[in-house]
């Protein structure tokens, strides 16, 4: 034996090594087998796989650690990984382009979950012929080259600490791990992963498609756990979905049943029905080995592609993991592979232990290795005959990086051996055989396809970030486990493209659309969401929405209103079109009120005729004729302006409304005022010497009748230049209805109106008031005291009642108002004479006038 170029290094390191490394009889539950394949070659690759288990019984101490040992467990589907490493291995050394005149070999150690075993399959690699002899080889040690290894991140850490002091390059095939790129402490490492820095979003986009907001979470208890909890949960609360609990699992290095019990009652008895699995093969085995056989959980699985959910332990049937949807990474089919596959038996490697071990575990051969081909284990055995947990034909996303692992050396070394050639480097016996160390600069900068057509590339900087296949693991109706592509989440499509699932795969499944995985059931329409004093968000109580609102989606945060054309249904979960409506004649309040005004406006015509007819009776020439006539004018316009009020306004009804009745009424109620003090100056003017006489002339009253309506003209013109009454509508009066109807405009301006009307109303009022006794045949003042006395009782009613009405009843209260004060006048003031003129003639002549007063 020669010692190797690295003795001093492996000196220091020996000294931090465990003790039971060189006692193995401490080590009761490893199995003490060969620990590795190897197949001859110009240059040599290390391939470390995970490829069987040691499984531990509680330890008592009472009795011999031997007799609590277990026999090894295969990872049956681990196996997969190293023949992608022969075939990649078997195709570069049958192609004449590449690596020529150079064959590639390669050994084949197992990785334990152990530290100690870890290094010491690493001495092995270095030592040669399965010793572990410190600081010697029994192998040329300028054969071997590149380690191909990392299923896991730990098992990267473990190795590199051994290979790092070589500066033995190491192409890691397990999950890209952040730390890991730490070119200070890892600078020999190189990850061939894809980034998994999308996942996240994929797995939340998958919630928000079905409708999933609580969720469980479980993660291995490492740094590559507690970053995607940390990226999961963030996103998860950007689009309010709530993690119902975390469950870390531990890493135990060789046992995977200790703590069964701790946490999987926690994840059955959970109240969340979807759970979130994240890690590797190797950190979740826990899972399987405390999954009760043959029950089914109810539960709905989202994997991650680290985790090989088909691997199971040999005595597991039943698989609680039945319909879980794992984000598998994208590859494309490696030409050859699956053909490769179809012809791997012991016979056509004769010296392969692993594959002779592996033989007798899958096909439950005897365990001589003489009577492998005996019935059972015949030649005709293909591993296309194993169930999908035994062994999968279709290569899996690890097999796929060893390929491309062993590819990225081989174009590493070609690359070297090229740049050497022109340079003129070489030697009669033939090229230089290359260190380790040298294959540096080739790995960074390499950047090749495959033979799949894929890029590869080692520099992380330029490594894309992963794609992902939706499988579905189910199970067909002959019992036969299967992976089905039902989906795909691809980061870098535009949006709304990424993420693609077929939902109509599901017919053998329940129907993942109808599965409640929330905290509380969903608030349906018409309701919004209250949130729950310390609870999360996905925690609520539904309340029905005020009124005036509606929710039209599942879950609302708050309610929304209407806009102001629409109102809401009973359910308030709908807006419907508001009716557009008005005082309209056709509706009864519109149809009576109309009739009332046409017949009170009639009446007064006919009151009008009756006075014309009998000017010339006393009781008609008494207070003026004019002044009466142009009152009982000013009442028929005063009951027909109340028509401007009924039917669809329009601008033009709406600037005439208010001033129409103003001015009109104006005119009426400065009619009577001048009645009352024409009464007042002719009682004055009967006086011996009076100087009233003079006033007592029909110009006079008109005059006055000019000038009080002149004046409420005026402030009508104020109000039609300045803030005129317009068209408008009312939204909220009368639910489910919009009211056309007209605003004042200027409310001061309307107001200064009616304020103007009731100022000569009172003065009307008080003048009668005083003059109601004066003696005269047809002293019409008490007449005029009532009329005013129910004129402004009228109004005086209407302000109030005006101002707390709102739509068609404040327009109807306005025409009332209109009605009822004229009929107040009407009938006060005329339907009295009307009945002397027609009832009473024998009283309204001049002599009986005369003979009256003489009395």
């Amino acid at each position: 034996m020669q010692p190797p170029f690295f003795l001093l290094p492996a000196l220091f390191l020996l000294q931090h090594i465990p003790s039971t490394l060189a006692r193995r009889e401490n080590f009761p539950c490893f199995e003490q087998i060969k620990p590795r394949d190897h197949r001859e070659g110009d240059l040599h690759i290390g391939g470390f796989f995970p490829l069987y288990l040691m499984a531990v019984k509680s330890f008592p101490g009472a009795e011999d650690p031997h007799k609590i040992c277990n026999s090894h467990q295969w990872l049956h589907k681990n196996y997969q990984q190293v023949l992608a490493l022969m075939f990649a291995v078997e195709e570069i050394n049958r192609d004449p382009t590449l690596l020529p005149n150079t064959t590639l070999g390669f050994h084949i150690y197992n990785t334990y979950h152990s530290d100690a075993r870890t290094l010491e399959s690493s001495l092995r690699w270095f030592s040669g012929q399965g010793q572990t002899i410190p600081n010697y080889s029994c192998e040329k040690q300028d054969k071997l080259l590149a380690v191909i290894g990392g299923a896991t991140s730990a098992l990267s850490v473990q190795m590199g600490t051994l290979l790092e002091l070589y500066r033995f390059p190491q192409v890691n095939y397990g999950p890209f791990d952040p730390a890991l790129s730490n070119k200070v402490q890892f600078p020999s490492l190189y990850q061939i992963s894809p980034k998994d820095s999308s996942l996240h979003l994929g797995i939340v986009q998958m919630l928000l498609h079905f409708g999933w907001t609580w969720v469980g979470l479980v993660v291995p208890d490492d740094m590559r756990g507690e970053k995607f909890l940390g990226v999961m949960g963030e996103e998860m609360r950007r689009n309010k979905a709530c993690v119902a609990f975390i469950e870390k699992i531990p890493v135990s290095e060789r046992c995977h049943s200790e703590s069964q019990v701790a946490f999987m009652p926690r994840i059955i008895g959970s109240s969340a029905k979807v759970i979130i699995i994240h890690g590797d093969t190797d950190s979740l085995m826990i899972l399987r080995y405390s999954q009760p056989p043959s029950v089914s959980f109810w539960k709905v699985w989202i994997i991650t592609s680290h985790w090989d959910v088909t691997m199971r332990p040999y005595n597991h049937d039943g698989d609680a993991f039945l319909g879980a949807l794992i984000f598998s990474h994208q590859t494309n089919e490696i030409p050859g592979f699956r053909a490769f596959l179809r012809t791997v038996t012991p016979v056509k490697y004769p010296g392969d232990i692993f594959l002779k071990s592996f033989w007798v575990s899958a096909f439950e051969c005897p365990d001589e290795v003489m009577k492998l081909e005996q019935e059972d284990c015949s030649l005709n055995a293909s591993l296309e005959m194993l169930p999908l947990h035994y062994f999968d034909m279709t290569m899996s996303g690890s097999s796929y990086l060893v390929y491309n692992a062993v590819y990225a050396v081989a174009w590493a070394l070609h690359e070297m051996f090229q740049t050497r050639s022109e340079m003129g480097s070489a030697r009669d016996e033939g090229w230089l055989v290359p260190q380790p160390w040298q294959l540096h600069l080739s790995l960074r900068n390499l950047d090749f396809n495959n033979t799949a057509g894929d890029r590869v590339v080692l520099d992380e900087e330029k490594n894309p970030v992963a794609k992902y296949d939706i499988m579905n693991f189910a199970m067909k109706s002959n019992c036969e486990e299967v992976l089905v592509n039902v989906g795909q989440f691809v980061p870098q499509a535009p949006h709304g493209q990424g993420f693609t699932i077929c939902e109509e795969i599901y017919h053998y499944l329940l129907d993942l659309k109808t599965l409640q995985a929330v905290c509380t059931e969903h608030c349906g329409s018409g309701f919004r969401k209250v949130a729950q004093e310390g609870e999360p968000v996905c925690c609520f109580d539904c309340v029905k929405c005020p009124e005036g609102e509606i929710s039209n989606q599942r879950d609302m945060d708050r309610c929304m209103k209407c806009p102001e054309d629409q109102y809401p249904n009973r359910e308030k979960d709908r807006c419907l079109p508001k009716a557009v409506t008005f005082l309209s004649v056709e509706e009864p309040l519109g149809w009576t009120l109309t009739c009332m005004a046409l017949s009170f406006s009639l009446l007064t015509l006919l009151i009008l005729i009756l006075f014309v007819r009998h000017r010339d009776t006393p009781i008609v020439k008494a207070n003026n004729r004019v002044l009466s006539y142009t009152l009982l004018i000013s009442l028929i316009f005063c009951f027909l302006c109340s028509l401007l009020f009924i039917g669809h306004p329009t601008t033009v009804t709406c600037l005439l409304r208010q001033t129409t009745f103003g001015i009109v009424f104006t005119v009426a109620v400065s009619s009577i005022l001048a009645k009352t003090i024409m009464v007042v100056l002719a009682f004055k003017a009967t006086r011996p010497g009076s100087r009233m006489r003079m006033w007592v002339q029909p110009s006079v009253a008109n005059s006055l009748v000019l000038i009080c309506s002149g004046i409420q003209v005026i402030l009508c013109g104020i109000w039609l230049g300045t803030s005129p009454p317009f068209l408008g509508t009312d939204t909220h009066s009368e639910p489910g209805h919009i009211i056309i109807e007209c605003k004042e405009g200027s409310v001061i301006a309307f107001y200064c109106v009616l304020s103007y009307m009731g100022v000569l109303a009172l003065a009307s009022f008080m003048v009668a008031f005083l003059v109601r006794n004066l003696p005269d045949t047809f002293n019409e003042a008490k007449f005029i005291t009532f009329s005013m006395l129910v004129f402004c009782s009228v109004w005086l009613c209407f302000l109030p009642t005006y101002q707390s009405s709102k739509g068609k009843a404040m327009v109807a209260m306005e025409v009332f108002a209109i009605l009822a004060s004229s009929m107040g006048l009407l009938g006060c003031i005329f339907i009295p004479k009307c009945y002397v003129i027609l009832l009473r003639a024998d009283i309204n002549t001049l002599e009986w006038s005369r003979k009256k007063a003489d009395s």
